[in-house]
């Protein structure tokens, strides 16, 4: 018996620790999967990350698109941009990214949703 005590003592003091740091499993919050996702992009490709333009929650985690300043040029319009697609596992650890399109930050899009 006293061993079951002890054991049951230590389980809930380590639930308790984590608890107290914030380490206790559970799933992300979405605005953690975002920062999570531009700042790991921004890692891996040495470029900041500005905004994120697209978000889900998917069967395998979350999938974002990411907009990066590629080439800051003068005027501001004509920096050269880019959209990433970013995948991440369910505790928001990037998994994979691939550059999806570049452009000029003052061009609008050339195609409306829905091919219309």
């Amino acid at each position: 018996m006293a061993n079951t005590r002890d054991t049951q003592q230590s389980q809930n003091s380590q639930k308790d620790h984590k608890e107290q740091d914030g380490s206790a499993d559970r799933a992300p919050k979405p605005m953690e999967v975002l920062r999570q996702a531009r700042t790991q992009l921004g890692e891996l490709i040495g470029m900041n990350a500005e905004s994120v333009s697209s978000f889900e929650r998917t069967e395998d985690g979350w999938s974002l698109e990411v907009e990066v300043l590629e080439m800051a040029r003068v005027p501001d319009t004509m920096s050269l941009m880019a959209s990433y697609q970013v995948d991440l596992d369910p505790e928001g650890q990037l998994t994979g990214y691939r550059r999806i399109r570049r452009y000029e930050r003052g061009r609008a899009d050339s195609h409306r949703p829905g091919g219309r």
